[in-house]
């Protein structure tokens, strides 16, 4: 007994292999038509015909063309259809009656899977009409009206299984189609998540990293200045520290260029509040810059997403100003919330704001406007009348 494993796997086979099943089909018709070819006995399937009696030679040739076109069924089924109909409508026009003419049957059937919808309505048109064309006047036998009842059942069965062979195919054609998009989502949804970490990734390190490298500059040309005023050996060292740490910020900057592909914040990096902005600001006065920092409104009770943002927004304000501006100028901090709006201010009094030098790609104000838009906030930056620069951001505070 065939296991129903070995059968799929036969199945599977033969439907890589169309060509087999084809030429078996040949195989089989052929065989069924032996008996006629033999014999040459030519007689209907229900019941003795009136018949003429024709050559063996004639009894192959219309069996022949009724076998052999069904080898392009596949790829031309109306253009078989013909062939054999014609060829069968010649064997009743001739009064005989071969088993060949089940040919019609596959033909039909064919025509059902492959073909259009269309050609199979004419090609039953055209069955049924010949049928009864040849059972009621051609050739003529004794059950006749059984007779008729019975073709046109087993061509009406034959376009049945047809169509329903071509409505699987198309339903497994369709859930082909589906899992290989349901595939391709999945691909794009694990590339969308390795984007999301390296944006994260990129924008912290420019936000911690690159803080944290231009308060190293700030100090080191400060130090630096400050011992060659006074004829000291570190002056060297020193500025060769500033040095290295520009480098090194350009090094993070076309590193971040690679990471960086528009991400969203996640749980997984540090997480500062507005408690610590104090230190942050310590740390930029230690740089040089004179930095006025003000708070007013519930500015502590905010939720800890809006607060890590105005945290970032303020700390990347404040980068651009030693970046751009030096510490020859002065800043102001200015965050107040209000009827469930938040205001960020970073103002300077003087100095200069270049854009990004070509190949950079200017991450601050990306980032400033990235963050302010998670809670549906705008961003202005521009020069002041005073020749300074203002970043003023505003927020949703829910």
């Amino acid at each position: 007994m065939v296991a129903m494993g070995d059968l799929q796997v036969w199945l599977l086979r033969l439907q890589r292999r169309p060509w087999l099943v084809d030429l078996a089909v040949l195989v089989m018709i052929t065989g069924a038509s032996v008996h006629n070819l033999v014999s040459g006995s030519h007689g209907g399937p229900f019941g003795e015909v009136s018949s003429r009696d024709l050559p063996r030679w004639a009894l192959i040739a219309l069996s022949a063309g009724m076998i052999l076109p069904l080898w392009w069924r596949r790829r031309a089924p109306m253009a078989t259809f013909a062939a054999v109909a014609v060829v069968s409508l010649l064997q009743f026009a001739l009064g005989v009656w071969l088993q060949a003419g089940m040919s019609v049957l596959i033909a039909i059937y064919s025509v059902a899977v492959y073909g259009s919808l269309r050609g199979l309505a004419w090609a039953f048109a055209v069955t049924a009409a010949q049928l009864t064309l040849a059972v009621l006047l051609l050739v003529p036998f004794e059950r006749t009206l059984v007779g008729l009842f019975l073709l046109l059942g087993t061509t009406t069965a034959a376009s049945s299984i047809g169509l329903m062979v071509r409505t699987r195919a198309a339903y497994l054609a369709a859930l082909e189609d589906r899992a290989a998009r349901l595939e391709v989502e999945r691909d794009q949804r694990v590339q969308l998540t390795a984007a999301t970490e390296r944006s994260r990734v990129a924008r912290e390190m420019h936000d911690i990293v690159g803080h944290n490298l231009s308060v190293m500059i700030g100090l080191a040309d400060g130090a630096a200045l400050l011992a060659s005023n006074r004829g000291e050996k570190s002056a060297e060292p020193l500025r060769l520290i500033g040095e290295t740490g520009r480098q090194a910020l350009g090094e993070l900057r076309r590193v971040l260029g690679v990471l960086r592909d528009g991400g969203e914040e996640d749980g997984l990096t540090p997480q500062p509040d507005l408690a610590e902005l104090d230190d942050l600001v310590a740390r930029v006065r230690a740089a040089g810059l004179p930095v006025d920092y003000r708070t007013s409104g519930a500015v502590h009770e905010l939720k800890s997403g809006i607060q890590l943002a105005v945290y970032r927004i303020v700390q990347e304000a404040l980068t651009n100003i030693i970046k751009h501006a030096g510490t020859t100028t002065a800043a102001t901090v200015l965050i107040n919330v209000t009827a469930g709006q938040v205001r960020i201010q970073v103002l300077n009094t003087a100095g200069e704001h270049p854009p990004p030098a070509p190949g950079e790609p200017g991450h601050g104000l990306v980032g400033i406007r990235e963050r302010a838009g998670l809670y549906g906030g705008e961003v202005v930056t521009g020069r002041r009348d005073d020749g300074g620069w203002a970043v003023d951001v505003r927020m949703e505070a829910r």
